[in-house]
């Protein structure tokens, strides 16, 4: 990549990008790049770009332990949330807010669907709900990025009718329009693949040594500091790829293609699933390459759908989520603490990236949601909790609570996110005005 070649009207003006046989792939943000910039409209082009994921786990929390209060690094914290202390200043803890169409219809599906639009949900099987606001933004900055937004998911979809309404709804909280949700990718080599490979059919050959010359060349053209950035990026996408091939050969993953085409015994009683630690893991690792190469912006993860049946072995945790979320028992309180470990593990990687004079987790926003309060169904005041500062946009270490507020419609923050990602709109949802804190 010889880039004292290029004339200066061709000069990448936010990533450079190292090209191989079948492979492109994004660079992180580097500073040695910001002369390489070419000012366009004004806007300035030495900046890391602001990033947005929203993560998703349904069910709610354990009703005791979801509460936070005070401010900054002395913010206390329910046991729930024990696993984000490290990022309290960081962090806005935000209660009050819910969507009016989730207190209509099924207890599961009803409360999922609208989620991140506040959309009203078609009844009777039908699949009617509203563009969600990550498919908003996508759909005007995606074409910033390789990938215009990333979707992931950790369970599969449910097929069938809860209480009147399809749990369609239940299983997706990204939707590009409002009949249409947006393509959940479970599997993380296809994820992976998506990120950084265009020709599918090479899938053999190792996404780093495809562009090793190129990675070369780049060391003799920027900054040390630059250079220790580029290496543990290229330590991160090497360690993925080892993984993904050690799950696979383990028949954990997509690309395993088994023996017999119907079962040549009776089905066995319930029992273990695979892995979802280590299938959650890897999907938080894929969000995180995925932000940190510039490949996306954008991007949602759903843990688990709303009425889940994940079970959770590896926390000697025997029943299923859902049953297990309508008691606050100790294991109700361990599987939460599980889901806040992956919010904790994204923010711990993105917070020790850095970026010029901040980190990855200073230029991102971090949503985390869930369908209701908790496992009795309480949608009148959702919980949420928002990381990050979206490049010194937000500020953090704050308990922000709308409860007795009259305007506490929760798109009044998807518009104040949206308006931070470049995407301000004058109503969405319901909504008509931002929250001003946000």
């Amino acid at each position: 990549m010889n880039l004292s070649f290029l004339p200066k009207h061709s000069l990448p003006s936010r990533r450079a990008v190292l090209r191989g046989l079948g492979v492109s792939m994004a660079l992180p943000w580097l500073e040695s790049l910001q002369t390489w910039a070419a000012a366009t409209a004004g806007q300035p082009t030495d900046q890391p770009p602001v990033r947005f994921a929203c993560l998703f786990s349904g069910n709610g929390f354990h009703a005791n332990e979801w509460w936070a209060r005070g401010e900054g690094a002395e913010m206390k914290l329910g046991e729930v949330l024990q696993p984000l202390a490290p990022f309290r200043a960081k962090m806005n803890f935000i209660e009050g807010l819910f969507n009016a169409e989730a207190l209509h219809g099924g207890i599961h599906s009803a409360q999922t669907g609208q989620l991140l639009s506040g959309a009203k949900l078609a009844p009777n099987g039908a699949i009617r709900s509203g563009t969600s606001m990550d498919q908003v933004i996508a759909q005007q900055i995606g074409g910033n990025t390789k990938v215009p937004s990333l979707v992931l998911g950790c369970e599969a979809s449910l097929p069938n009718v809860h209480k009147n309404y399809s749990m369609v709804y239940s299983s997706h909280i990204s939707w590009s329009s409002p009949t249409t949700p947006a393509t959940l990718e479970l599997y993380p080599a296809l994820a992976f693949d998506r990120l950084f490979r265009n020709e599918p059919g090479r899938a053999d050959q190792s996404v780093l040594d495809a562009v090793l010359e190129e990675a070369a060349s780049l060391r003799g053209k920027i900054s040390i500091s630059d250079r220790g950035r580029v290496d543990e990026y290229l330590t991160s996408v090497r360690e993925v790829e080892q993984r993904l091939q050690r799950a696979g050969k383990d028949q954990r993953l997509q690309g395993w293609r088994p023996t017999l085409q119907k079962p040549n015994m009776p089905r066995p009683p319930d029992g273990r699933p695979q892995d979802i630690d280590q299938h959650m893991r890897l999907m938080c690792d894929i969000l995180i390459l995925a932000f940190q190469t510039d490949t996306t912006r954008i991007s949602t993860l759903k843990l688990n759908n709303d009425w889940s049946q994940l079970r959770f072995p590896h926390l000697e945790v025997n029943d299923i989520h859902h049953l297990v979320s309508h008691a606050d028992s100790d294991d109700w309180l361990k599987v939460n603490q599980f889901f806040m470990q992956q919010v904790a593990y994204i923010a711990e990687r993105l917070d020790a990236i850095q970026e010029g004079e901040q980190t990855l987790l200073d230029n991102t926003m971090l949503l985390y949601l869930s369908s209701m309060l908790n496992g009795h169904h309480h949608v009148d005041d959702l919980p949420v909790v928002l990381l990050g500062g979206a490049g010194s946009q937000i500020q953090g270490g704050r308990v922000l609570n709308y409860k007795d507020q009259p305007n506490r419609q929760m798109c009044r923050l998807y518009l104040s996110l949206m308006d931070k990602m470049g995407v301000p709109m004058d109503q969405f949802g319901d909504a008509d005005q931002p929250l001003a804190e946000i």
